[in-house]
């Protein structure tokens, strides 16, 4: 049996995704829950989706006039809707830059009887690794997601996507470290 905040987080996934499809615009689901598709453990935060920075204002407007809640934050890089209660965040913006890319490899997979394209594990684990900076390195939060992921993920791909980054390097050499992927994975 599921939590209420699980189950307004996936009701608020099925309605943006539905949503999005027939806005015919490109899109996938991101962060958390495409981790989930995959196999991590579920998101307590939010729900995440990407899509194509010339789109942001359209689906923002066009989520808008369907009866969303829809909220600019002070980052320029995404907007935020209120679904009965649930977060879910709209990103126009990939961490290495490779947004028409991460969205090329998202795959069509039924998520909750609806049928979206899902960031691949390799790019979600990019995604994670990319973000972490000064501000936010809490590799706690990341490790369960990586463990849950690693036999699904290119690390040579990762590895170049994300080396020269202090804390994603730091990051894959404690993966090393623990066994949870080798130096040549």
């Amino acid at each position: 049996m599921t939590d209420p905040e699980s189950d307004r987080h996936r009701e608020a996934l099925k309605r943006v995704a539905v949503a999005l499809k027939d806005m015919g615009v490109a899109f996938a689901l991101a962060g958390g829950y495409a981790a989930w598709v995959h196999g991590a453990p579920e998101s307590a935060h939010d729900v995440d989706f990407v899509i194509e920075p010339a789109d942001a204002p359209r689906v923002a407007a066009a989520l808008r006039d369907g009866g969303f809640d829809v909220t600019q934050p002070a980052e320029d890089w995404l907007f935020k809707l209120d679904v009965d209660g649930a977060d879910v965040d709209v990103l126009h913006r990939a961490v290495d830059g490779d947004l028409p890319g991460l969205l090329a490899r998202a795959e069509e997979l039924e998520v909750l009887s609806v049928r979206m394209p899902v960031m691949s594990a390799t790019d979600v684990v990019i995604e994670k690794m990319g973000a972490m900076d000064e501000h936010y390195c809490d590799f706690g939060q990341v490790l369960p997601v990586v463990r849950a992921l690693r036999e699904q993920v290119d690390w040579d791909v990762v590895r170049d996507r994300v080396g020269g980054r202090p804390f994603a390097d730091a990051f894959l050499f404690l993966l090393d470290r623990l066994d949870v992927v080798g130096a040549d994975a």
